[in-house]
């Protein structure tokens, strides 16, 4: 992975400054609220990564070296993971500034959408790379807008080197972020997150619910059991004392 350079330093922003928003796109909003937010996955993946104080896992606010007017060229991920950073900064500033955070993000990806798909695939992968952005992501729902459902890059020298991404029996496509040890995987049209460590996906809403269930139903079984075992004992120990009584009388 390239290391990323210092940039030039800049004139201090004041310190109530704050980046504006981008531009609302109902559409866009939609894309990516299907892949990030109805499925739990930034959650998911912040809880995975762990470190709340210094990792920053958040999207849709703009990436700059310095705000300029207008923001033309400046872009909006629709995720970015940042290691070593400061959140706060980012949610007081509405957005991340190089120079403040003493770094670029890490990892961003784009989810393809009908306005975006051109520059997703040509204007911010060469800015991403300006910006020194060690893995730039692209995910497609349908495969229809950026030609393929997943791509990645890795930074060299300065410049972009697509990542493997393979597609397997079942339609399914994985690469492999170095950056975050996850595989991307293209599911069934929806983003998932894998832990190569155990071949799974990481822990999401449903499977701790599923895990809270099957611990509830061992606890309910091993309580099951206790109970069986207690019935059994009583029903020795009334037997015990039936034949105590029997034998008494016999000795009488």
């Amino acid at each position: 992975m390239t290391t990323a350079k210092p940039f030039p330093a800049t004139s201090p922003l004041p310190a109530d400054f704050q980046l504006p928003d981008p531009p609302d796109n109902p559409d866009d909003k939609m894309t990516n609220f299907d892949q990030m937010a109805a499925t739990g996955g930034a959650h998911h993946l912040r809880q995975h990564l762990g470190n709340l104080d210094t990792t920053l896992v958040a999207g849709e606010r703009y990436v700059v070296i310095r705000p300029t007017r207008g923001m033309a060229g400046s872009h909006y991920p629709d995720l970015l993971v940042a290691f070593d950073v400061n959140p706060a900064a980012y949610r007081a500033r509405n957005g991340y500034i190089i120079p403040e955070q003493g770094k670029p993000p890490d990892f961003v990806l784009e989810v393809a959408s009908p306005n975006t798909a051109e520059t997703d695939v040509t204007d911010k992968r060469v800015d991403y790379a300006a910006l020194l952005i060690p893995e730039y992501w692209r995910f497609d729902e349908t495969g229809q807008h950026h030609g393929t459902r997943l791509a990645g890059d890795r930074l060299v020298d300065g410049e972009y080197v697509a990542i493997d991404v393979e597609e397997f029996p079942d339609g399914s496509f994985q690469g492999y972020s170095g950056v975050l040890n996850l595989y991307l995987r293209w599911e069934d049209g929806q983003l998932e997150w894998i832990d190569p460590a155990t071949g799974e996906h990481i822990a999401s809403f449903d499977s701790e619910r599923a895990r809270a269930d099957a611990e509830r139903a061992g606890r309910l079984q091993e309580r099951d059991r206790a109970d069986d075992a207690e019935a059994r004992a009583n029903v020795a120990e009334a037997r015990i004392r039936q034949l105590e009584e029997k034998l008494r009388r016999q000795d009488r």
